[in-house]
């Protein structure tokens, strides 16, 4: 049965250095939550202080509705699985999935089934009698989380545990977890600072910085709806364009970037220009993201687009699109073109934007206005 998470006020201090700074998040039983952030914010910290292998500075856990701030880890049901595997070298496949079972004294009936199972569902049933460092490192990875799946706990937990594996491998698990998730329907609980794991793999994400959490939402909104300037740049790949300028209202309300000596002004649509009511001559940024930046003319016409010419700077194929580099007020900016319609560098280029998809934020808060 899967078990809910909650934490209230929770912070964590190293010494002087305050890790976690009054972190509060609610984990619905059965979904699929995932920590995502760039090195040092504090994910994994977090997660270790769910699983009860660092103590609170201050504040709550409850698991379950339990309240677990001093409950050791094997007390709290949950199976955690981690970045460097961490199997036994001289145990077989089969000794390191039941070591745990054999130690709650569970019934060997009980065990072999569970092994059965788990071990056929991740495709590693004929390695039972091989050791770790007979496996691959995709291997190895599925033999630790049928270590954790025979434990059949209320939480899963994972601490980045496929950035040890290549590109291919990365993206077979990432599948194979999110089938398991579907399948068992347990809480998880999941650490990266892959952005794109975050966004294939999670119900929810939790957006992580500097010991806080920016915005906690669905894959979409965090991606459509970002609430700053941290959440938008570290959220997609390639990043949302940030143009610095300020707001224009000329019968209308304009976006003038910065040092642009061709002075473009970017329409604000017309709705979002009702929402916001910003003064003129207001500093703000303009978010784009590189999808809705376009080679003229090649997509269906919009109430909201805008078509503007610069230059090409730099272009990079990447198989099924192409990213094409051009400027703004010194500042580069990166458009996804269809391969079909890019130009190579130095020559003019008609691009379309489609302003109902722009972002602005206020640029000294960072805050979405």
């Amino acid at each position: 049965m899967a078990a809910g998470i909650r934490l209230e006020s929770v912070r964590k201090f190293f010494g002087a250095n305050e890790v976690i700074k009054g972190i509060d998040l609610e984990i619905e039983p059965g979904e699929f939550v995932v920590l995502v952030g760039p090195s040092g914010c504090g994910k994994s910290t977090l997660l270790n202080l769910i699983a009860g292998l660092e103590t609170l500075s201050s504040g709550h856990v409850f698991i379950g509705g339990q309240k677990v701030d001093t409950t050791p880890p094997r007390d709290r049901d949950i199976a955690m699985v981690f970045q460097s595997y961490a199997l036994y070298p001289t145990k077989t496949v089969r000794q390191n999935i039941t070591f745990g079972m054999e130690t709650r004294r569970i019934p060997k009936a009980h065990q072999d089934a569970a092994v059965e199972e788990f071990t056929h569902l991740l495709q590693i049933d004929r390695f039972l009698q091989r050791k770790p460092g007979q496996l691959s490192g995709g291997q190895r990875q599925r033999v630790a989380m049928g270590r954790a799946l025979v434990r059949n706990p209320a939480v899963f937990l994972f601490d980045e545990p496929l950035s040890n594996l290549d590109a291919k491998l990365r993206i077979e698990m990432r599948t194979e977890i999110k089938k398991l998730h579907q399948r068992l329907g347990k809480t998880a609980v999941y650490v990266t600072h892959d952005q794109i794991e975050a966004m294939t793999l999670a119900t929810r994400i939790a957006v992580m910085d500097n010991g806080h959490i920016r915005q906690v939402a669905d894959p979409a909104t965090i991606y459509e709806n970002p609430v700053d300037l941290f959440v938008a740049g570290f959220m997609g790949s390639p990043p949302m364009n940030m143009i610095r300028g300020r707001l224009v209202r000329d019968g209308g309300l304009f976006f003038a970037p910065l040092g642009d000596r061709d002075g473009v002004r970017f329409p604000i649509a017309a709705a979002e220009a009702a929402r916001i009511g910003a003064p003129d001559g207001q500093e703000v940024v303009l978010g784009l993201r590189p999808e809705t930046i376009f080679a003229a003319g090649t997509e269906l016409p919009g109430p909201d687009r805008f078509v503007f010419e610069r230059p090409v700077a730099v272009v990079e194929p990447t198989g099924p699109d192409t990213m094409i580099v051009f400027e703004i007020g010194g500042q580069d900016l990166i458009a996804r073109v269809r391969p079909e319609d890019a130009h190579p560098p130095g020559t003019p280029f008609r691009f379309e934007v489609d302003m109902g998809k722009a972002k602005l934020f206020d640029a000294g808060t960072g805050l979405r206005i």
